[in-house]
This record gives C-alpha cells, structure tokens and sequence, in this order.
C-alpha cells in the first residue's frame, strides 16, 4: 500500500481521514493473505479519496502565493513612498 503524503493527511477531514486510516488497514491485511488483486482495488479507492485533499492543498499553496504577491507589492510602495518623502525633505 501507498501512503499518501503528510501534507495530504493534514487536508483530509476527519472523515476522510478516518475512511482513509480503515482503507490502508485492509489494504495491509489483504497483502498479508497475498490478495494483491483486491489491493490494487483499495488503492485507486485511496486515490480517489484524497483527491479533493489535494486540491485543498493546492488552494493553500495558491493562496500563500498570492499573500505572498501582494506583500511583496505593498512593500514595494511603502519603499517608493519612502523614497518619495525622502527626496522631499532633501529638497526643502
């Protein structure tokens, strides 16, 4: 069985996460009784299952771009406003 990333666990919701924890459960038991057949079928479960964690994931990292844009752009003002009031006062 294949885990998912802690990243990706940490975006799961609770039920997901417990449905996830129940799913990983029979996949090692089932590849305990050598059943690879059946857990091939609990992993695209699995798969599938995370899925909209994944894209909660990528939202975050979106939205930390984005945080991390307009940050970048006040500050950018603020220096020019510096500059601005600075240039000001040498002139006077």
């Amino acid at each position: 069985m294949r885990h998912c990333s802690v990243q990706v666990r940490g975006r799961l919701t609770r039920s997901e996460l417990e449905r996830y924890n129940a799913l990983i459960e029979v996949g090692h038991y089932l590849e305990e009784q050598k059943r690879y057949d059946l857990v091939a079928v609990v992993q695209k479960e699995i798969d599938v299952l995370i899925l909209p964690a994944i894209e909660r994931l990528k939202e975050r990292s979106r939205q930390r771009d984005r945080d991390t844009e307009e940050y970048l752009r006040r500050k950018a003002e603020m220096e020019a406003e510096m500059k601005r009031i600075r240039d000001e006062e040498e002139e006077d």
